[in-house]
């Protein structure tokens, strides 16, 4: 294998990346950034297919030494509905949608590696790309799961990465197993008897009982989770009443449990809705839950851990590389394509004076583009050497 593969130059990765962040989409209405990115691949040369999860790419690029193992690289290509307020010559151009999560970046970096490797495929076995869709808690990885993506693709592992805000441009981190949390989310109406204010024995007091269930609720993880799990119950978003002398018939709760053990999370669940349910009979209300099972957690597989950690020691230094930080309690749906592909997913620095991820004045740094793409390049040529 030759020593190095020339990368885009940085203008051009700068150009890539200035376009999409001007042109956001959110979730499976990424259909100019899904065009513009099948328009690049198909004029260096890749066979592309297109409409997986509605707007998601994929490529495939053999490499020259013959047959060998395939692995899938993925990156995430939808923006937020953040109005953005970073006041950069680039900013968005739609009202109210902005790439506040960096994948701007990702879809950058991953689309210089294809064009790199596509100039020099000297490497044994298949490489597919996958710039997936509707990230941001629509799940664009499970439907692209779900639509086929491993039976058209067949792979022997998958890899992603994500840059990371307070971690510096040219550091990288590396979990051999726990990464992301899983997330579920629940909608919360407690209906009971609206009344005067100053009358409230002829009623059932619904503002009462929410204020008894957020601070009951908050025990399951005190006090029900081992100290050595993690995990967290978040009330939201809390809707009730309208004026000073009513008490509300009706009050909606909203919010999300986090954790990254799926028993775990399956029994703070169960006590979740027999806390709901206790509460109930208590005051005499009426409950409609709505709970949905969201991401699991993220895990990488240790193995394809150590492969990453290799390639990024090499890259940017081992003093740069953290192995197993403490792992985030957000979310990630590259999580469904973990659950079916060994594999790993890695954080990137964004630098320690980075806005964090999806605040209006967040922008991705460019700095991280070469050193992303790079990190791609090498992780193919490492694994299928």
């Amino acid at each position: 294998m030759t020593a190095s593969v020339h990368l885009p130059d940085s203008d051009t990765l700068k150009a890539w990346r200035h376009d999409f962040h001007q042109h956001p989409e959110t979730a499976f209405e990424e259909h100019r950034t899904s065009a513009r990115i099948a328009a690049l691949l198909s004029d260096w040369g890749f066979e592309v297919t297109t409409g997986i999860a509605g707007t998601g790419v994929v490529a495939t690029l053999d490499g020259q030494r013959g047959e060998g193992k395939t692995i899938g690289l993925r990156a995430d290509i939808d923006a937020l509905d953040i109005l953005e307020e970073t006041q950069l010559a680039y900013a968005s151009q739609t009202p109210g949608k902005m790439h506040a999560c960096g994948h701007d970046g990702h879809t950058a970096m991953l689309l210089g590696a294809a064009w790199a490797l596509k100039q020099q495929p000297d490497f044994k076995g298949r490489v597919v790309f996958i710039f997936q869709p509707a990230e941001e808690s629509a799940g664009g990885g499970r439907v692209m799961v779900e639509e086929g993506l491993f039976e058209r693709f067949p792979m022997d592992a998958v890899y992603g990465l994500h840059n990371w805000p307070g971690l510096p441009v040219g550091a990288a981190a590396v979990h051999d197993t726990d990464v992301m949390a899983a997330f579920d989310i629940f909608t919360l109406k407690l209906i009971g008897k609206g009344c005067h204010a100053a009358m409230p024995h002829l009623g059932i007091d619904t503002v009462l009982a929410s204020c008894q269930l957020i601070s009951q609720l908050q025990g399951l993880v005190s006090r029900e989770t081992p100290p050595d799990k993690s995990a967290v119950l978040s009330i939201t978003s809390i809707h009730a009443g309208d004026t000073f002398n009513v008490i509300p018939e009706q009050v909606e709760l909203r919010g999300t449990l986090r954790c990254f053990d799926m028993a775990l999370k399956e029994q703070l669940e169960a006590r979740f809705k027999q806390a709901i349910a206790s509460l109930a009979e208590f005051h005499g209300l009426t409950v409609e839950l709505d709970y949905q099972r969201c991401y699991p957690a993220t895990i990488n597989t240790p193995e394809h851990a150590q492969h990453c950690a290799t390639v990024l020691e090499n890259l940017l230094g081992s003093d740069n590389v953290k192995r197993n930080p403490p792992p985030s309690m957000a979310s990630e749906d590259f999580s469904f394509l973990l659950a079916e592909r060994p594999g790993a997913y890695i954080w990137m620095g964004n630098g320690e004076d980075s806005a964090s991820l999806h605040n209006p004045r967040y922008d991705f740094n460019d700095a991280l583009l070469p050193l992303g793409t790079r990190y791609w390049v090498e992780l193919v040529r490492a694994l299928l050497d």
